[in-house]
């Protein structure tokens, strides 16, 4: 089966974006329990020990033209999993992806979609579904003109209102 994400970055033109809302996610993914044993990236380092296959799709993608951001609306004081978020965003800026931090309460006004999503174009909606603990347990994809709207208007409102990743302060 084809990874959705991958799949709808192949395709996008001219925008890509994506709204994480969750405070954990995936707590047993090994990256983050050898960043909780101390293992940090080092932005300095040769690249390949840093460098994700991820990345050679956001950066070709990003090489097109296509914007990419990323908004994180996160809980403050921020959990363990978001620090380490932060601590692992450098990769992807390197690779042309745009990131910013919203604090949970500058968000409480905001209508939300009911779980994280990545956009493609304005066109289509990729909705990730997951379980309690953080693992994906489905995705789905929605084209209706009228949720694709919502999705818009709550990405732009997000992402007016958070920090551009290099100002945002851990709390």
């Amino acid at each position: 089966m084809k990874n959705p994400v991958l799949e709808g970055l192949s395709t996008a033109r001219t925008s890509v974006v994506h709204l994480e809302m969750r405070d954990s996610y995936l707590p047993g993914d090994p990256e983050f329990v050898a960043w909780q044993r101390g293992k940090r990236l080092d932005p300095n380092a040769e690249r390949s020990t840093w460098w994700r296959p991820f990345l050679d799709v956001v950066q070709e993608v990003t090489s097109r033209g296509v914007v990419m951001q990323r908004a994180r609306i996160v809980s403050e004081p921020v959990t363990e999993y978001i620090r380490y978020e932060h601590h692992v965003s450098f990769p992807n800026i390197a690779a042309g992806e745009l990131i910013r931090w919203l604090p949970r309460r500058l968000a409480a006004d905001i209508p939300l979609p009911g779980t994280d999503f990545w956009m493609f174009d304005e066109e289509s909606v990729l909705f990730t579904y997951f379980s309690g603990t953080g693992e994906v347990v489905d995705r789905e994809w929605c084209r209706d003109h009228d949720v694709v709207a919502m999705a818009a208007v709550a990405f732009r409102e997000v992402w007016r209102r958070a920090t551009p990743h290099e100002d945002y302060k851990l709390t």
